[in-house]
């Protein structure tokens, strides 16, 4: 299992489908979901992320925007996508709420986040320690789920692996992410290297990180 897989699998058919990505970042999902016929609209608050997006998918629309206060009308959208984005929203409850309001009844919404554990969230750690936002997105989902205003359809854990050639290559992927964390790495570049190298395992192609994901296909009761 994997994010892209479960994100093709609660879509299917995905073709001609209108799908929301919230918090697109430069585009990986929408070129993903655009090469399986969806039609697809992204939006995050950076405004590079939208140009490079933009440039990524070009048969894609893109807006630069807010979570908490999409720029849509009601049920306009056959389902939405938060991958790896919740956690850096303000109010994630209003994210889901607003998810929820665009997409419309019935229509699935799917949140994908990383848990505060494993090797690649101790090696970030030093970096941005992400401890208590990732625990409130999942406290967010939880109560989002419990008063009544989403059904869960599905609720899985899985595993994201990947292999830098060295914390060179870690730290390019995770600024990259966010060019805020530039400025840490900067302040300590040597601790966060040794944090790495005490975090990654060891393979044949260079240094292994694995970082735990919860999935949540959530769906708005109305």
């Amino acid at each position: 299992m994997d994010s892209l897989s479960l994100i093709l699998e609660t879509f299917a058919p995905v073709e001609g489908r209108r799908i929301l990505d919230i918090g697109c970042g430069p585009g990986v999902l929408a070129k993903s979901l655009a090469a399986q016929g969806a039609a697809v609209t992204g939006i995050d608050p950076g405004e590079a992320a939208i140009r490079a997006a933009s440039d990524r998918v070009p048969a894609a629309r893109f807006e630069q925007g807010s979570a908490e206060a999409l720029p849509f009308p009601d049920a306009s959208f056959d389902g939405a996508v938060i991958l790896n984005a919740l956690h850096h929203v303000p109010n994630p409850r209003a994210a889901l709420d607003e998810a929820a309001r665009v997409v419309g009844p019935g229509k699935p919404i799917v949140v994908v986040e990383p848990l505060a554990e494993g090797s690649f969230f101790a090696a970030l750690r030093p970096i941005e320690d992400e401890t208590e936002i990732r625990a409130a997105a999942q406290a967010a989902i939880a109560a989002a789920v419990a008063s009544g205003a989403f059904t869960c359809a599905r609720d899985v854990t899985f595993a994201r692996h990947e292999t830098f050639p060295d914390h060179v290559a870690f730290l390019a992927r995770v600024t990259a992410v966010d060019p805020a964390r530039a400025a840490a790495i900067r302040a300590d570049e040597a601790g966060i290297a040794a944090a790495f190298e005490v975090a990654a395992t060891r393979e044949a192609d260079g240094y292994g990180l694995t970082q735990p994901l919860r999935a949540h296909v959530l769906v708005p009761t109305g």
